[in-house]
């Protein structure tokens, strides 16, 4: 932005007389140039030609206005009227008047140029201007304009060590604490007052940052508890309670059968073929724990059951409460069930749907005092060893053991905010990395969702602060407040569903906060294999407090060790699954503390004294975590995501397809003779020498050549994304990656069906086989050619 200043006399010692006489020629010499020179460059050039026929068809005459003309003409008059009327030129006279135009034009531009000449070696004479306050001038330290533009391509002034210290030393444990008091007292139920009074609140510290704030609204679809009919647990005719914990989208309604113990209702519980469980119109009753919630009560629909119930065992919720109720919801999904595959933006037409991942029955969570009543009412066999826990007595149920379940919950049409900022990049602004943190909670939620807020928050000040002492981030950094979560990810699936087609050609890695303290014994972490690279390297700089060790030597030198799957209700896996964008989710955890979550018992009093202490601390270890990463991101000319990470993923399940068509093959199984595993493996090696392939071109390449590197850049960003099936629909099948994804399209339902037929559980459809080789070869294959970049470059060998 630039800034005018008010005129100020220049100051000379001592300027002689006959100077000023000179000088006062010489400007207006300047001025006469400058003032031919402008009505002939600023005036109104036109030319217009009216061609008139005479009778006999020929051109008679042209009629010709220029500018110029009117020029001559002002020059030659005064104060009166200038006609505009056309007038009639021979066809001669043209050349005349394009000499007289140059002669004009030459003679203002030698004139101007001298002029231009001697004021300059008159201005090298005399002092530079000054000027005092009272002239009025505004004067500006380059530290009182922070939003001057800089140059593109402008580089990082700060080199990456000086960085890194200046971001830890930004970082403020007083800050991280004054924020978890605060959050730490409110109920944040999603879509209530006082979450949208802290979405503002977090909009208002965005503006304050000046990060350029805006909110993204949904209209969704949440269930909520109906406080004025209470669900109910009913044993025979005997009322066991009217629990206040419940799970958001079950089927409402009232629902008899017969009680039927599962343990933890995976299905190898439930399909137990020595009880034979018959679950067809029951009551399943089920401990927490294992598998999530949705998928206990999917399980259990799928076998026919009418009901769900779910409590928390004593042998696996040692230190909870035996009253503790436990909150969650029944979605095998995520985001707004009643829109599967499309944004809930307000007034869209789409006609009435159910997501794929709605069980369709009952489903209720009891404590586990209600529990035990049930049991002690129970009668048939003993349940087997495996499915015992910590109450005196475990049935698995006899046919006169009716219970029934009352489900009231309310839906209701419910707006929510999403709210954002951004710190926008110099070199690739429409690049981003997103950092986000979910904000609401069933419960109390501290440690799932109040210490990221903070977090967030408390990186979002030292980000901005960062540029402000002259960082120049060549990518952007978004930072996210979701909402809704607790239901399934609502906030964020909404966001990418309603920003698909974009999303995945513009933000390059997502980085969650969500539940990153949860204790303090150990470290785990779920990534995508293209961050496996960078996370370890961060994990092996990020230093203990009062130790020298580094986070990776303090919790396990062997990195693999602290890796685990990410699940389905992990924030960063519908940026994974959903949107192939790479992301990354890590938490110190505690078992004891993992109890707690989804309870009213998530709060800062439990998190204290289980991390002795240490949720402060612990606290900014995690924020150097995830705030090293986005910088490393935003930092560095190529993206540090390792591209051959993946030839390792794909090696293995190739490896183990392979070995189970082998197996069948020597079983001789029908059918089996006509598949072949050449061509998938054929599409493993080409990923593997698109990615080696890769690594070349990034050692070849000047770094400075900001094209070339945004090339690269772009090879590397597709990866993720061309790993989502292009064969299945985002409606039917949402989660689209074929190595992290759920559906039928992915490599592990390929895997599992061969075991099955080799297991003898189903028999082979040698068609579905053929056609699930096929389409996962071609998603391999796709992702290796665009990897390779140009269509030259292409590995023609399938």
């Amino acid at each position: 932005m630039s800034v005018t200043a008010p005129f100020c006399t220049p100051v000379s010692s001592a300027t002689p007389l006959n100077e000023d006489v000179n000088q006062d020629s010489m400007e207006g010499a300047i001025d006469q140039a400058k003032m031919k020179f402008s009505r002939i460059v600023n005036s109104r050039s036109y030319t217009r030609f009216n061609q008139s026929q005479n009778p006999d068809g020929e051109s008679s005459r042209v009629e010709v206005k220029l500018a110029v003309d009117v020029e001559e003409e002002m020059d030659g008059i005064e104060q009166e009227h200038v006609q505009r009327d056309t007038y009639t030129r021979s066809s001669h006279s043209g050349p005349r008047n394009k000499w007289r135009i140059l002669v004009w034009v030459g003679g203002v531009l030698v004139i101007f140029c001298v002029g231009l000449l001697i004021g300059y070696s008159v201005h090298r004479k005399s002092e530079p201007a000054t000027c005092s306050p009272g002239d009025g001038v505004i004067k500006h330290d380059p530290e009182d304009l922070p939003n001057q533009e800089i140059p593109p391509y402008y580089p990082p002034s700060l080199d990456w060590s000086d960085l890194v210290g200046l971001m830890n030393d930004k970082l403020s444990s007083k800050a991280i604490e004054d924020k978890l008091s605060k959050y730490s007292q409110i109920h944040r139920m999603a879509g209530s007052f006082a979450d949208n009074k802290l979405a503002d609140d977090i909009h208002d510290i965005f503006t304050q940052l000046n990060m350029d704030p805006w909110v993204d609204e949904h209209y969704v679809k949440l269930q909520f508890r109906n406080s004025s009919s209470p669900n109910k647990v009913l044993f025979g005719a005997v009322e066991i309670g009217s629990p206040k914990g419940y799970l958001a989208y079950s089927e409402t309604g009232r629902r008899e059968g017969r009680v039927v113990y599962a343990n933890y209702g995976e299905l190898s519980d439930l399909q137990n073929k020595e009880y034979k469980l018959n679950l067809n119109g029951s009551v399943v009753l089920m401990r927490a724990g294992k598998i999530s919630m949705a998928q206990k009560v999917m399980n259990a629909a799928k076998m026919g059951a009418v009901a769900a119930l779910i409590y928390p065992d004593p042998a696996d919720y040692k230190t909870l409460s035996w009253d503790a109720e436990l909150y969650g919801h029944v979605h095998l999904g995520s985001g707004d069930p009643y829109t599967p595959g499309f944004p809930s933006f307000n007034h869209t037409q789409f006609p009435p749907a159910k997501s794929s991942g709605l069980p369709g029955i009952l489903a209720q969570t009891i404590t586990a005092n209600m529990a035990k009543s049930i049991f002690e009412k129970m009668g048939g066999e003993d349940a087997p060893a495996r499915f015992k826990g910590d109450f005196p007595t475990y049935k698995v149920g006899s046919e006169s053991d009716k219970v029934t379940v009352a489900v009231n919950n309310n839906l209701a049409d419910t707006k929510i905010h999403n709210v954002f900022g951004v710190i926008k990049g110099y070199v690739d602004p429409d690049r981003y990395v997103v950092i986000g943190a979910q904000r609401d909670s069933m419960t109390l939620g501290y440690a799932k969702s109040a210490v990221g807020t903070s977090l967030l928050l408390e990186l979002a000040r030292v980000f901005t602060e960062l540029k402000k002492d002259g960082f120049r981030p060549k990518r952007s950094v978004v930072f996210a407040s979701w909402t809704a979560g607790d239901f399934g990810n609502v906030g964020v699936t909404e966001w990418l569903e309603g920003y698909w087609s974009s999303l995945d050609r513009k933000a390059f890695t997502y980085i969650s906060l969500d539940g990153v303290v949860t204790g303090a014994d150990s470290f785990r972490a779920s990534a995508s294999p293209l961050l496996h690279t960078l996370l370890q390297k961060t994990l092996g700089k990020v230093k203990t407090p009062r130790s020298s060790s580094s986070l990776l030597q303090n919790y396990g030198r062997d990195f693999s060790s602290l890796l685990t799957p990410m699940q389905m209700d992990d924030g960063a896996y519908p940026f994974l699954a959903l949107s192939g964008i790479p992301s990354v989710s890590f938490s110190f955890i505690s078992p004891s503390y993992q109890q707690f979550l989804d309870t009213n018992m998530d709060e800062k009093e439990h998190l204290d004294r289980i991390t002795k202490q240490k949720v402060v601390e612990l606290s900014v270890l995690a924020a150097q975590v995830a705030g090293q990463m986005a910088l490393r991101l935003i930092h560095d000319h190529i993206l540090k995501l390792d591209v051959t990470k993946y030839s390792d993923v794909i090696d293995r399940h190739v490896s183990d397809i392979i070995k189970r068509v082998d197996a069948l093959k020597n079983d001789r199984v029908d059918k089996i003779v006509p598949l072949s595993t050449k061509w998938l493996n054929a599409a493993k090696n080409s990923y593997g020498r698109a990615a080696a392939s890769l690594n070349v071109d990034i050692s070849n390449t000047d770094l400075n050549d900001m094209e070339m590197c945004r090339i690269i850049n772009n090879r590397i960003m597709k990866v993720e994304h061309n790993f989502l099936s292009p064969y299945v629909s985002l409606r039917d099948v949402p989660f689209r990656h074929i190595f992290f994804g759920n559906g039928w399209q992915t490599s592990t339902d390929l895997e599992k069906y061969l075991g099955d037929v080799q297991e003898n559980k189903t028999s082979l459809n040698i068609d579905e086989v053929l056609n699930k080789f096929a389409l996962l070869t071609w998603t391999i294959q796709g992702c290796a050619n665009d990897l390779a970049g140009d269509i030259w470059s292409l590995d023609n060998e399938i």
